[in-house]
């Protein structure tokens, strides 16, 4: 019996030794993401990056290591909806000037990957051009907004479900019960890209997504991205996607 014993816990020790390498990979997939920091004039905000989307990850890195964020307003700011930024028009813009139009010059391919990635609260998306000049949703090369959105009530759920189905798009229960809990912006799932989500500093985006703005929903005081900086960037072998 002892011997039986003695095999039966070196056989274990050995499975779990060859699964080991699995697991250690498993967990390390899930922190290989590039990490951008943003320091606002309000405070940080920490963004992982999707290596989901790979085109949209490496654009938003190259840009921020030419330091092409730094300076750039949060030029769009709508209560209970989100907060957009990174059109270069912004830098210094006098507070007439019409802003949202501006990016490096091309844009991004779709990315949409849905429903991996979805709008919850504190995700990071792309901006674009409205559907009558922008029929393949390609994203602005720049600009780019982070989810607030309400926590979303019965009824404003199942209108929200409504208009998706009528666009071929099917929320599970598990989206659902996060856009009941978290809030966030589910009429936007299946037409924008989603590249990125909030880690740190959501509270400084919920401070941020209610300040007093103008007509053109620009903040009355300026509200800012001091400097972008990658902290981390992402697993090498899945680096480079052009």
């Amino acid at each position: 019996m002892k011997t039986n014993s003695g095999n039966h816990v070196n056989a274990f020790l050995l499975l779990f030794l060859l699964l080991l390498p699995s697991v250690c990979a498993s967990a390390a997939d899930k922190d290989d993401r590039a990490v951008v920091l943003l320091e606002t004039s309000m405070g940080d905000i920490r963004i992982a990056l999707s290596n989901l989307t790979p085109r949209h990850r490496d654009n938003f890195i190259r840009l921020v290591e030419k330091g092409f964020y730094d300076g750039l307003l949060f030029h769009r700011v709508i209560k209970d909806f989100m907060v957009q930024t990174g059109d270069p028009a912004s830098k210094g813009a006098p507070r007439d000037s019409a802003l949202g139009n501006g990016g490096p010059g091309y844009t991004v391919p779709a990315e949409i990957v849905f429903p991996e990635l979805f709008h919850i609260r504190g995700s990071v998306a792309a901006a674009r051009e409205p559907d009558e000049v922008n029929p393949n949703w390609e994203s602005s090369g720049s600009q780019f907004y982070i989810v607030w959105g309400r926590r979303m009530t019965p009824g404003a759920l199942k209108r929200a479900i409504s208009y998706l189905e009528e666009r071929g798009v099917e929320l599970d229960r598990f989206m659902i019960n996060d856009y009941q809990m978290y809030g966030g912006t589910p009429h936007l799932d299946g037409a924008y890209t989603v590249f990125g989500e909030v880690l740190e500093g959501l509270d400084v985006v919920k401070v941020m997504q209610s300040v007093s703005t103008d007509s053109l929903d620009r903040p009355v005081d300026d509200v800012l991205i001091l400097r972008a900086k990658v902290e981390r960037r992402p697993f090498s072998g899945r680096e480079g996607v052009e």
